[in-house]
């Protein structure tokens, strides 16, 4: 069984970052070794898995059709292991949660040392990526589930829903508004607002590809119908919330960050609920997925702590 699974792991490895030296380097062994590895595969299924005519490799219809079922007879080998274990009386075992580095600095750093002293049975196992990442590991199986903003209309995940989260404009304390900043009271907001239109032309710090925060920014852009410069892009939201404190740019946050981290400049932060919906933040979990009783107890933790 550890062998069926070094061999799944190794495989999907290399389709995932389309390089046998780059997989190899990320599975901590040689790329000979894991050369050699997958020929005896190939040599056992009597097809390639990998075609190498070009670069990056890609899976070829024999290792396509090989990952799918042997990743579909993973998930049915772990099922039967937690149903086993569940038939005891201690609950235990190995929960394997997805989070980006932001949740994992709030959410999790409080629901870990409270999971470790109730349950010393159960180990935790973290993956952390971008939001799109994140589904991704939950649907594929790499993660009991993961930490998101909730996506519209996906059909493979179900959802544990946790905490609605504002989304905020950093800016400099030194930007001047032109105007005092007001207060909506019909937003229901304890930040300010003001002229978002003076934001045309002005620098944004933007997140990456593959990050939620970045379709908030071209979705205020739409409904503000501006032009503002891109000053530079970060896969930190926690980077963009300091640049922004000095004056780089602007930035959209999430609520959660700005009263969890204070940079040594503190940002100015105004509500943008006027143009962006507030954040469903939730546990995603592959849909039909047998929920064990350690990944429940996990999941009791992580509601009582977010909520």
């Amino acid at each position: 069984m550890e062998l069926e699974r070094r061999e799944y792991e190794y495989i999907r490895k290399i389709a995932e970052t389309g390089s046998f030296i780059a997989a190899a380097e990320k599975l901590y062994i040689t790329q000979p070794s894991l050369s050699q590895f997958i020929r005896r595969i190939e040599r056992h299924v009597g097809a390639e898995l990998f075609d190498r005519s070009h670069q990056p490799v890609t899976l070829t219809e024999a290792g396509r059709i090989y990952l799918d079922i042997e990743g579909q007879i993973q998930d049915l080998c772990k099922v039967r292991e937690q149903r086993i274990q569940d038939l005891g009386q201690t609950v235990g075992g190995t929960v394997r949660i997805g989070s980006s580095n932001y949740r994992s600095s709030t959410i999790l750093a409080r629901a870990i040392p409270i999971i470790n002293e109730r349950y010393p049975h159960i180990d935790i196992c973290l993956e952390e990526g971008t939001t799109r990442e994140l589904e991704d590991f939950a649907i594929q199986g790499k993660t009991d589930f993961s930490i998101v903003v909730k996506p519209t209309g996906h059909r493979d995940l179900d959802y544990i829903e946790l905490f609605r989260e504002e989304l905020l404009l950093a800016v400099s304390p030194d930007w001047g508004l032109g105007r005092e900043p007001l207060h909506d009271e019909g937003l229901h907001s304890r930040y300010p607002v003001f002229d978002y239109h003076s934001l045309d032309g002005h620098p944004f710090l933007v997140m990456k590809e593959g990050q939620e925060l970045r379709h908030s920014f071209f979705a205020l852009v739409e409904a503000l119908d501006i032009s503002p410069t891109v000053a530079l892009e970060t896969t930190d939201m926690a980077t963009a919330q300091t640049l922004a404190g000095i004056g780089v740019g602007a930035a959209i946050v999430p609520g959660g960050l700005a009263l969890a981290n204070i940079p040594a400049v503190e940002p100015k932060y105004f509500s943008l609920r006027a143009y962006l919906d507030d954040w469903d933040i939730v546990l995603a979990y592959k849909r039909g997925r047998y929920l064990s009783k350690a990944d429940k107890a996990v999941i009791r933790v992580i509601c009582d702590v977010a909520g």
